[in-house]
């Protein structure tokens, strides 16, 4: 017999014996595969769903990458509504719908209370104002007291405007007040402080030197809003502490007289947000810096 059909006999007598084995290599095999996943569904099961319990966010804040200027190009006031508008106006306009205010407003009020670290953002149509939302104020150097000469660091106190929006701020973004105001001049005048200081801002970041830092996210809320409400309509009052809570008084040693009249003049100013607006040509009060 030739070699192959010698080999084919022997593979022949070989086939009974691997008839008899496949089952049994059948079964070995699928009760692996049975074990391998019951295990991987336990472990599955075991295993906590990633951030299962944590709410989505109501907003998605879009990826910005800031434009390559060269030379002595600038980012302006349209590049920042541009850029973060939308997104601010999403976040903010829930809050103007709950309080029953048209977005855009047509005037607005930003409280500053030093103690409490926080600002109030109080807007208006037609109607009466109303508290929308507040912020943290995330820096705020000095303590309570009107601010009095360049470099005492402190934030002042008192009613202000704001005159300019900066978008190439070294904090992000930046509102400028425009402290010195008549009051604190006439008083500087009066008391011969030749530099009241200047340069007094509300901004990004979270550092002060006399401004009022907030953060990147909320300067952009408040720059986007005073843009297009219009700077010439937004009121700016700081104050020491929440006159609400307890009254403004002089409480450090050393505040000039006149301190009186401002926390008379403060106070009047964010009580008067709580009482029905009323519109009146006439002036109730005469303070002696106004000539």
């Amino acid at each position: 017999m030739c070699v192959a059909g010698k080999r084919r006999v022997e593979v022949t007598s070989m086939l009974p014996k691997a008839a008899y084995l496949l089952p049994v290599v059948t079964l070995l095999l699928t009760a692996c595969a049975g074990s391998n996943k019951q295990s991987h569904r336990d472990s599955l099961a075991a295993a906590p769903t990633e951030r299962a319990y944590l709410p989505k966010p109501a907003f998605r804040r879009p990826a910005y990458l800031p434009p390559l200027f060269s030379g002595t190009d600038q980012r302006t006031v349209s590049d920042v509504l541009r850029d973060f508008g939308p997104y601010s106006v999403q976040k903010l306009k829930p809050f103007f719908d709950r309080a029953g205010v048209a977005y855009p407003p047509r005037e607005v009020v930003l409280i500053g209370l030093k103690q409490e670290k926080k600002l109030e953002l109080w807007a208006r149509d037609d109607r009466e104002y109303r508290l929308i939302r507040d912020y943290a104020i995330q820096a705020a150097s000095g303590s309570a007291g009107p601010k009095l000469r360049q470099g005492d660091k402190q934030v002042p106190e008192g009613v202000y405007r704001i005159v300019g929006l900066n978008p190439n701020s070294n904090y992000h973004l930046s509102m400028k007040l425009n402290y010195p105001n008549d009051f604190d001049l006439y008083y500087a005048q009066l008391e011969g402080r030749t530099n009241p200081g200047s340069d007094i801002f509300i901004h990004g970041r979270a550092v002060s030197a006399g401004c009022l830092a907030m953060g990147d996210e909320a300067i952009e809320e408040l720059f986007v809003l005073a843009a297009q409400v219009g700077k010439e309509n937004v009121k700016v009052v700081i104050a020491p502490h929440d006159p609400r809570a307890w009254p403004l008084e002089q409480t450090t040693a050393g505040q000039p007289d006149w301190t009186r009249e401002l926390y008379a003049t403060i106070a009047d100013e964010i009580l008067s947000l709580s009482r029905p607006l009323k519109v009146s040509n006439s002036r109730p009060y005469s303070s002696p810096y106004r000539r």
